[in-house]
């Protein structure tokens, strides 16, 4: 498939890209039922192996849960989206779509061994582990948790290294879909900017996951990633380095490196949830500071209560069977109104399979 990227401008509803073809599509379809078949069964492995989730007999928590099929349904109707952005031209097809089998082979195998430690804490309930004297002072207390009872928190290689599998196998071979679905508004964004001058910043960026789909799809785009994580920002380093203009910083979200109205365009991805209440709005407001007027926020986070009802239960549930403390208040929390409240205009609110999809914009 040819595949030819542009820093012109494309003209209003025009594809910036040659559209795929009819192998092009098969070989996506396969890709992805491999995907969801694989990560499936880690999930369906990982549930059988890991210990009973306690639960504290509210009327929430006995709801039914969502079925397989229904989920399973949901994860085909993103792909599906997914694939027709792909086809339109609006952004190119995933750049490792087929991955070096022996690499998945051996990330299963640190996976599944590291899942005893993990099952471990979360049978003791163990969700603290990395608040040591070696780590206090230095990060927010708030961030020193074991995050999904993971080892090492966000403050090792080894974790670095089994993130991205690790995300995975919880949206069962979704979580890459989801964040690609918002390119589709960051090409929108360059209606009125040219690429080649434009700043993004991408907060709380890990390993890079995301900023790899930009670079791919805008490589003379500039982009600087943030995290709190050096090991995550080494994996990062990693994942972009088939690209210049990328900057890398160790960074709080609540105080970013950048000065007043000198970023065009900000992405958050699955911060919000990890967060405390006030603390969410401290970094909202430090988006809207070094944003530039007009310039554009690209949000996606958990979807929160009432985006869609019958997955409610699955919230109520979640942070019962991983560490996620802030989580039951984040699901409740009026993100519309937080964004409002800190100079933004909510452009667009929609649900991506599990991921609540915001595009705001600074007034």
């Amino acid at each position: 498939m040819s595949a030819e990227t542009t820093d012109q401008n494309p003209p209003a509803g025009r594809p910036i890209r040659s559209i795929a073809g009819p192998l092009d599509r098969l070989s996506y379809r396969l890709a992805q039922t491999v995907r969801t078949g694989w990560f499936a069964g880690h999930y369906a492995l990982t549930a059988r192996l890991s210990p009973p989730t306690g639960r504290d007999g509210t009327a929430a928590d006995k709801s039914p849960l969502p079925s397989w099929q229904t989920i399973n349904d949901d994860l085909k109707t993103l792909f599906e989206r997914d694939w027709a952005n792909i086809e339109a031209g609006l952004y190119r097809p995933p750049h490792d779509m087929w991955p070096n089998p022996l690499a998945v082979l051996r990330q299963s195998a640190r996976y599944f061994d590291d899942l005893g430690q993990v099952n471990d804490r979360k049978r003791d309930r163990r969700g603290n582990e990395v608040f040591s004297p070696e780590h206090r002072g230095r990060y927010p207390r708030y961030y020193l948790q074991n995050f999904h009872y993971q080892s090492d928190g966000y403050l090792s290689d080894a974790s670095a290294a089994l993130y991205d599998y690790q995300v995975e196998v919880l949206f069962t071979g979704g979580a890459d879909a989801m964040r690609r679905q918002l390119l589709v508004p960051l090409r929108a964004a360059f209606a009125d900017r040219r690429i080649r001058d434009a700043r993004l910043l991408d907060i709380a960026c890990g390993t890079g996951r995301f900023l790899s789909f930009v670079k791919d799809n805008y490589p003379r785009l500039r982009v600087t990633g943030m995290d709190l994580s050096a090991p995550y920002l080494t994996r990062a380093r990693r994942m972009l380095r088939h690209w210049s203009r990328s900057h890398l910083a160790v960074g709080n979200a609540e105080a970013l490196p950048a000065v007043d109205a000198s970023i065009d365009i900000a992405t958050c991805i699955f911060l919000f949830h990890e967060v405390p209440h006030a603390v969410r709005r401290r970094i909202a407001t430090e988006i809207a500071r070094v944003l530039k007027p007009n310039g554009v926020l690209l949000f996606m986070d958990s979807i929160q209560h009432g985006d869609r009802a019958d997955y409610d239960p699955l919230l109520e549930r979640f942070p019962q069977a991983m560490h996620e403390p802030y989580y039951a208040d984040y699901v409740r929390d009026d993100l519309s109104g937080l964004f409002r409240d800190a100079g933004f205009e909510v452009d667009l609110v929609r649900r991506e399979f599990f991921a609540r999809m915001m595009v705001l914009r600074r007034l």
